[in-house]
């Protein structure tokens, strides 16, 4: 008698997100690292404005009282504000405010899978950061570890996220939404580097 296999449920939902995406997150760390976003001040302010980008697409989520409901102290989370504060110390304006994503409340739990599973990646990041002068007190607060530390906070949410009850059609929605917010990510990346 063999054993029975693991069935597409028993897996945690994160870690199917994250086989899902793989190669959607790959594609946008060769992305950055291509654009030498921390070569200098200059580099590292346009790095800013992509950041500014999709941060703030995402603010109208983060403050979404259905999914402050399914992930409690999701409103606490959002870097959106740490970004703004951070182009105004390397004396940048601020650019337009981005116009919200559209993504039902299923998929919009993909999109932050994706914006809360770059916190942990924004650890390598802000060492780069600091060779330009910059820190958590100066303009590299959004990519600065948060107080309960980046492996705790991660930790939380992704047992928090686990812990939504969802049918087949919704996972799948799920998933959508980290590839879309992925292909969100590269676009800014792309237009805020091609610029000037």
């Amino acid at each position: 008698m063999t054993a029975a296999p693991v069935t597409f449920m028993e897996q945690g939902r994160c870690k199917r997100l994250k086989a899902a995406s793989s190669r959607d997150h790959d594609s946008v760390d060769q992305l950055v690292m291509a654009a030498r976003p921390f070569q200098d001040r200059e580099r590292y302010g346009r790095f800013l404005q992509v950041q500014y980008r999709f941060h703030g697409s995402l603010l109208a989520l983060y403050q979404d009282e259905q999914l402050n409901r399914r992930l409690p102290g999701l409103v606490e989370l959002s870097r959106f504000a740490a970004v703004e504060a951070d182009l105004r110390d390397l004396g940048l304006p601020l650019p337009p405010r981005p116009h919200p994503v559209c993504a039902s409340p299923t998929q919009a739990l993909g999109w932050l899978y994706c914006s809360e599973g770059s916190n942990l990646g924004a650890a390598f990041l802000f060492k780069h950061t600091q060779r330009l002068g910059l820190d958590g007190d100066l303009g590299a607060r959004h990519l600065a570890p948060p107080p309960s530390g980046r492996a705790l906070q991660w930790r939380e949410f992704v047992a928090t996220l686990d812990s939504v009850v969802l049918d087949e059609q919704e996972e799948a929605e799920v998933v959508a939404g980290a590839i879309a917010a992925f292909d969100s990510y590269r676009a800014h990346l792309r237009a805020v580097f091609a610029e000037g």
